[in-house]
């Protein structure tokens, strides 16, 4: 089954073709990284505006990359939500127009579900999706979300914890702007921190020990400007090797709250095996830190090597279409009656 995957929650505008939920025949993405960068962050109404110019020349591309045509195509999968409005409104309308007029299934698609099934892109033999031994806890990071998620089968989603303010992506962002690392903050900080010592400063774990799987970050942002605040204090400026052993300490504070409460999590709840999604996965300290964690346990780990795969694309949103799909294959037709929503949420079903 090969799905036509288009994506434009947030600042990216992308489009992609999957066969059977794995086999990547081509993806797109046009980048709105150099639009926003001056603002430091997306403007919404920048944003729509450029998806309006780019879907089109996107969705041509895709197909000409794939060598298919039009009529190669059995279903449209979209992104509904969570993400902004303006946005989404864009590829939502673009899909549901194109499912209508080829008179095939039109598949909402959760954003936070289609970083849950990027792990499966390109993955297992020749290219198809994984084959999965379920119960499987995810940990899906990025600058929107920062979730803790079980799976006991396909597209079967269970909140177990998320965070309580900032997601890890946006405190990444925030931090980066007050180092002046620029934007996008998780890159910068990431190559800031190579030559830094993570250990040079200590930074609070908050809710380490809280019992629950949940997440908080803003504290954590507050003690890193307030370490900057002191040392404009006293040194008059930033040094380089302040920038980077401050952006050491702050990336291996993240990644020891976020590995340490995805191992509790799937130690609770007996899982075969852990899976890292989302924009913070493509981060190798907090890779790395959870392989080692993982050292003589049971678990398979997975995350998609390919960083490509770990920020927004459309394969993604084809790829979870797919199981979607499979789940319920009456449940989708070319209809046109639903809308974008700028809160989905994760676990009640896409298409109500």
């Amino acid at each position: 089954m090969r799905i036509l995957g288009i994506e434009t929650s947030c600042d990216e505008t992308a489009a992609a073709i999957v066969e059977d939920g794995g086999r990547v025949l081509s993806s797109v993405i046009a980048s709105q990284i150099d639009i926003h960068a001056p603002t430091g962050g997306v403007v919404p109404e920048v944003a729509a505006r450029e998806h309006v110019l780019k879907i089109t020349p996107v969705i041509e591309e895709c197909l000409t990359r794939a060598g298919i045509g039009w009529d190669e195509i059995d279903a449209i999968a979209v992104t509904r939500g969570p993400g902004l409005l303006s946005s989404l409104i864009v590829g939502f309308t673009s899909a549901a127009t194109l499912a209508r007029v080829l008179g095939v299934p039109l598949i909402p698609v959760h954003h936070v579900a289609g970083h849950i099934y990027a792990n499966w892109l390109d993955a297992g033999p020749d290219g198809q999706s994984l084959d999965v031994k379920f119960p499987v806890m995810v940990l899906t990071v990025s600058g929107g979300h920062n979730e803790l998620v079980l799976m006991r089968e396909n597209m079967n989603f269970e909140l177990i914890g998320e965070t309580l303010d900032d997601a890890a992506g946006e405190a990444f962002d925030k931090v980066a702007r007050l180092l002046g690392l620029g934007y996008p903050g998780g890159p910068a900080i990431s190559k800031a921190a190579e030559s830094g010592d993570g250990k040079a400063f200590h930074f609070p774990r908050a809710m380490l020990k809280s019992g629950d799987f949940n997440f908080s970050f803003s504290g954590l942002k507050t003690a890193v400007r307030q370490l900057i605040e002191k040392e404009f204090e006293s040194e008059g400026k930033l040094s380089e090797q302040f920038i980077r052993d401050c952006a050491a300490s702050f990336q291996d504070c993240v990644a020891d709250i976020l590995s340490e409460k995805l191992l509790a999590a799937a130690a609770k709840y007996d899982v075969s095996e852990i899976h890292l999604a989302g924009g913070v996965s493509a981060n190798r300290r907090l890779r790395a830190m959870i392989e080692e964690k993982l050292k003589d346990q049971k678990y398979t780990f997975r995350y998609n090597k390919n960083l490509t795969y770990c920020t927004d694309n459309a394969a993604m949103i084809a790829g979870a279409g797919y199981f979607q799909y499979q789940a319920s294959p009456e449940s989708y037709q070319p209809h046109t009656d639903l809308t974008p929503q700028p809160q989905l949420n994760l676990y009640t079903p896409s298409n109500a």
